[in-house]
């Protein structure tokens, strides 16, 4: 009887967390909190970096599209997945006038190695608070969450991704890079 109600407990958390995302919740509100607005400028922010720079902000790619990626952590499976795949596709962002960067709450020290682990040659941005991850709705319990923004290059926010798959995810972001640098 004591798993049957876990189980049914485990169900009703997992249906108040979809009515909240979808059925209730204004489209401005994900699991992580307030988005924030689409056509609008992006929240403005300048991180500590893996890359030497010693910090990384959003108006440094002033003229370039940002793929601005939230994830858990360093090390962890979908998270490395994820990485792999943006890596993989890097030379497709570049050839699109697209920065990757990577937030994460894990400290730079782990940015290093993580890059170092999996050869990423993009920045990873430490948001230990996640002061960050908050202004994007991305945070929870203490990690960011795995969400994704595509900021254009006069800083306005033009698409977020909420429901990320890492295995296709780069190739997904690529694609609407494509359509709203060149809409039909």
């Amino acid at each position: 009887m004591q798993v049957f109600r876990r189980q049914w407990m485990g169900y009703m958390c997992a249906l108040a967390v979809f009515l909240l995302n979808v059925a209730i919740a204004p489209s401005a509100w994900a699991l992580g909190g307030p988005q924030p607005e689409l056509n609008a400028p992006a929240p403005a922010f300048t991180l500590p970096t893996n890359s030497g720079d010693g910090t990384v902000s959003l108006s440094d790619y002033q003229g370039q599209w940002v793929v601005l990626y939230f994830y858990p952590a360093d090390f962890t499976s979908g998270c490395t997945l994820e990485a792999k795949r943006f890596q993989e596709d890097l030379a497709a962002y570049q050839a699109r006038n697209a920065q990757i960067l990577g937030v994460s709450a894990d400290d730079v020290t782990s940015h290093e190695s993580f890059c170092d682990a999996e050869g990423l040659e993009f920045p990873l941005l430490s948001d230990e608070d996640g002061y960050v991850s908050r202004a994007y709705g991305s945070w929870l319990t203490g990690r960011s969450l795995r969400h994704t923004y595509l900021i254009d290059p006069d800083g306005i926010l033009r698409s977020r991704f909420l429901g990320v798959r890492p295995p296709i995810h780069s190739q997904e972001v690529l694609a609407t890079l494509d359509e709203l640098q060149h809409p039909a």
